[in-house]
């Protein structure tokens, strides 16, 4: 679970892994629980924004589920081009999309994730968006808004990037995943900045 201190200047980033599960606390002083340990010192970057302050408006090609994008974008302070790419490599914009290892919906949360994010119905297409934006928000700080690792970490898990060195898991599926996000990204990227 991660909790974000938005009033804090300067916070910290801890975690643990345990199994296949890592846990992740932001806090301006070090947690009780002595099996976290120091992930990142330093500003929260991206989570330190305002909610209120503005976002620019991005272009996305037309879909019914525009308006949940610019909304989980703004709520999230990810960019929504990302977020409309990782929905066009992950599922092709199928909301009843489901894969051989159990992820289902627009985003393809796991069940694990979904739970983390209270994604009650992955195959609620608002409900998957959000969560699988939030999860991104997470990564992007866990990872210092190393795309690569972030993306990596949404396709693999937190807890192999970690377990590799936070570097790109050797996995055929991730390292394809990776750069085909990343291309999709560059693509609606030049409509998201002329906003």
């Amino acid at each position: 679970m991660l909790a974000a201190c938005s009033s804090v200047a300067q916070a910290d980033i801890y975690g643990f892994v345990d199994g296949d599960r890592v846990s992740v606390i932001i806090a301006d002083e070090p947690p009780a629980d002595s099996r976290y340990f120091l992930f990142k010192k330093g500003q929260l970057g991206p989570l330190a924004k305002p909610a209120d302050e503005p976002q620019a408006e991005v272009e996305l090609s037309p879909s019914k589920f525009r308006s949940h994008i610019l909304s989980a974008a703004k709520e999230t302070q990810v960019d929504a081009a990302l977020i409309h790419a990782v929905i066009t490599v992950e599922s092709g914009y199928n909301p009843s999309a489901r894969s051989s290892a159990g992820a289902v919906g627009l985003m393809q949360l796991m069940p694990g994730t979904a739970r983390r994010y209270g994604v009650k119905n992955r195959l609620d297409p608002v409900q998957s968006i959000h969560g699988g934006a939030r999860y991104l928000r997470d990564l992007k700080a866990m990872f210092d808004d190393d795309l690569r690792l972030v993306l990596a970490a949404y396709n693999a898990g937190e807890h192999a990037v970690m377990k590799y060195g936070r570097r790109i898991p050797p996995f055929r599926e991730t390292a394809a995943y990776v750069p085909k996000v990343l291309a999709t990204y560059r693509k609606f990227r030049p409509a998201a900045a002329g906003g």
